[in-house]
């Protein structure tokens, strides 16, 4: 169930037998992409690390998922269509260039991306993308790389932030995509969509 102002989020239940372990948010990417591929619902996924894992508040304790102290959770997945072609993440899409050189954009449905809290507002069951975009010189780039491991990087006068349940985003010449970590490919035209409750976590 999509969150609500003072409704509690989740609830205590263990991991289905037929449910799945992930140690990282790529590993449970792969599991919800093979699943729309073969148009099955994805399976339950125990989260033990990544950024949706910690976002979501994971202990990283694999007795704990099969245990009375798991809460279960509905989570957002996300279609993000890249130049045509269909894919899924469930923490987070980063488009940019080496070194953030140049425009790019990040859109987080996790609070976190490695150890920069990029999405300081995400919430992973509400329905909503934060997207935030723009340039930086390099020493707003530096600066913003040390003040995001808080979040105090935003606002910021070259960064355009926006809550929404899609966003597009258009690039004059192709830049690499990453999907939960991982590197899909170089493309000019991104657009990224919620589905809400798409899959049940549980940590």
């Amino acid at each position: 169930m999509t969150v609500r102002k003072g409704v509690d989020w989740g609830s205590p239940g263990p991991l289905a037998g037929s449910g799945i372990v992930a140690s990282s948010d790529a590993e449970a990417r792969a599991e919800l992409e093979a699943a729309r591929r073969a148009a099955r619902p994805p399976r339950e996924i125990g989260l033990l690390g990544g950024d949706l894992c910690r976002t979501v508040g994971g202990l990283g304790d694999r007795a704990r998922l099969r245990g009375p102290d798991a809460v279960r959770l509905s989570v957002d997945a996300v279609r993000a269509v890249l130049d045509g072609e269909a894919h899924w993440f469930l923490a987070h899409l980063v488009a940019r260039g080496p070194l953030w050189r140049g425009r790019g954009a990040v859109v987080m449905n996790a609070e976190w991306l490695g150890p920069w809290r990029l999405g300081p507002r995400a919430h992973p069951g509400d329905g909503l993308l934060d997207a935030t975009e723009g340039e930086l010189g390099l020493r707003d780039r530096l600066q913003a790389r040390r003040r995001a491991r808080t979040g105090d990087h935003l606002p910021h006068p070259q960064l355009a932030t926006r809550r929404a349940a899609r966003h597009e985003l258009r690039f004059e010449r192709p830049v690499a995509v990453w999907l939960d970590g991982t590197k899909v490919g170089m493309f000019r035209e991104v657009d990224v969509a919620c589905e809400p409750d798409a899959l049940t976590v549980v940590v």
